[in-house]
């Protein structure tokens, strides 16, 4: 005998979750923090993962709005995306919580790499270990390009723009600045008289299917903390650059303008407002002025730094940090026998003048962007940017596969064990979508094999 259906039986609507308390949300920003490998495609992917369909503490649309401004904004979007959120579920306390959280422990970590790297680094295992993953990291650096330029050159104006941006900073060495702000003006004339090569569609794809209810939803009415207004715009900007001006300042005073940390603190700075496009743009920048002008650190020192980078949690930008702990040992800045100490300290300085700019960004235009509500558009301009960011990162894949696989030169030995790894990598990367940290701890172990047969 079959029951009839009784209304117990009725589907049950989805209800809404409790919102999260500031300790919670903590909890999670700090848990946050250890596991956001994968760049920032992979830590966007998590967020989402957690935040809109398991706890459906923010809906797809509000995510994806606020996505789309960090996009837009020189520095790491991932970073940004979670100071977003933590902001608009807990005012700016909540912001900087989840903000600082995705990047102490990558930095913490990186300080420990760095220096074993910088104490140990000629040690046969721990240069085996390196030697196997340099090649990986150019060829993620070639996935990367790969992965960008199908997505941003949809046109024959914009392919173009790609190869004069790699011209440009491969054979007539331009400053990476220049190569932006030019990339910036031809987008702008592309989109006055060929708007339909230079419009752009979204920049990231969400799911259709709703997650249900959440915290905060579609229609939730923007919180008051986050109404926009000219007065706080105007605390918000007196207050990051008077942070700014006060840490510059202290530099500054103790150590004059020219000493190594008020250099790395001005040129880091520099580095925070020129990364459109990630990490992977603004690397050659960093190479420009850490390697060739400043001398802090070695062309293969710096290739070191980004495999190291590519192995830990947090943004790839963090790869600034290894920078920064190179320069201030191999400057001895507090002398010869404080080496970990000088490293440790121009570390923290670097990632402080790197990420300042991407909380004061966020607290300035998240309360803009929550009172309109409307759907972002990439202007022309930044187009252009986009499209020269894919031949910078080629010329990036181009100069570290050279230091690879002719560490001493042209006239040098060709390193053939170096080219069957990076080759391994790529057709992994390419051909199979293994992940990164797979592939770099796959190319360290091959590199370790090499090192103990030969």
């Amino acid at each position: 005998m079959t029951s009839s259906p009784t209304a117990s039986d009725a589907p049950v609507a989805p209800i809404t979750p409790e919102a999260p308390t500031f300790w919670r949300a903590f909890a999670y920003w700090l848990r946050l923090g250890f596991i956001s490998f994968g760049g920032p495609a992979g830590q966007i992917a998590i967020m989402h993962e957690d935040l809109v369909e398991k706890r459906r503490w923010i809906s797809e649309q509000r995510f994806l709005h606020a996505l789309n401004y960090c996009m837009v904004l020189p520095g790491p979007e991932a970073q940004q995306l979670a100071t977003y959120i933590g902001w608009l579920m807990h005012r700016k306390r909540g912001g900087l919580v989840a903000g600082m959280l995705f990047v102490l422990p990558s930095l913490c970590i990186l300080i420990a790499l760095s220096w074993v790297y910088m104490a140990f680094g000629q040690v046969p295992a721990v240069a085996g270990v390196l030697y196997g993953i340099k090649p990986a990291v150019t060829a993620i650096v070639a996935a990367a390009a790969y992965r960008i330029g199908s997505r941003a050159l949809k046109n024959h104006w914009l392919r173009a723009i790609a190869v004069l941006a790699f011209v440009a900073i491969f054979a007539l060495d331009l400053p990476f600045p220049v190569i932006v702000l030019v990339a910036g003006v031809l987008g702008y004339l592309g989109g006055r008289y060929r708007p339909a090569q230079f419009a752009v569609g979204g920049a990231h794809a969400g799911g259709t299917k709703a997650a249900g209810p959440a915290v905060i939803d579609d229609a939730t009415p923007t919180p008051p903390h986050a109404l926009f207004s000219w007065a706080r715009f105007a605390r918000v900007l007196v207050v990051g650059v008077g942070l700014w001006l006060a840490a510059m300042g202290v530099l500054v005073a103790l150590y004059g303008w020219d000493a190594t940390l008020s250099q790395m603190a001005w040129f880091f700075t520099k580095a925070a407002l020129l990364t459109f496009g990630g990490a992977y743009a603004v690397l050659p920048y960093v190479y420009q002025g850490a390697v060739e002008h400043f001398h802090w650190l070695s062309p293969l020192q710096m290739v070191d730094g980004l495999a190291l980078g590519e192995t830990t949690p947090g943004p790839l930008i963090m790869v600034v940090s290894f920078v920064g702990f190179v320069g201030g040992w191999t400057q001895a800045i507090f002398g010869s026998g404080s080496l970990l100490l000088a490293g440790a300290v121009a570390a923290s300085v670097v990632t402080f003048f790197t990420f300042l700019p991407s909380f004061v960004f966020i607290f300035l235009g998240g309360p803009f962007i929550e009172s309109t509500h409307g759907n972002l558009r990439f202007t022309a301009p930044l187009t252009g940017i986009t499209a020269a960011v894919v031949g910078v990162i080629v010329n990036l894949a181009v100069f570290f596969a050279w230091h690879v696989l002719w560490p001493t030169g042209w006239a040098g030995r060709f390193e053939w064990a170096a080219l069957a790894i990076g080759a391994v990598a790529a057709l992994a990367l390419f051909r199979y979508k293994v992940g990164v940290i797979r592939v770099v701890l796959g190319a360290g172990l091959a590199g370790l094999a090499w090192q103990l047969l030969r």
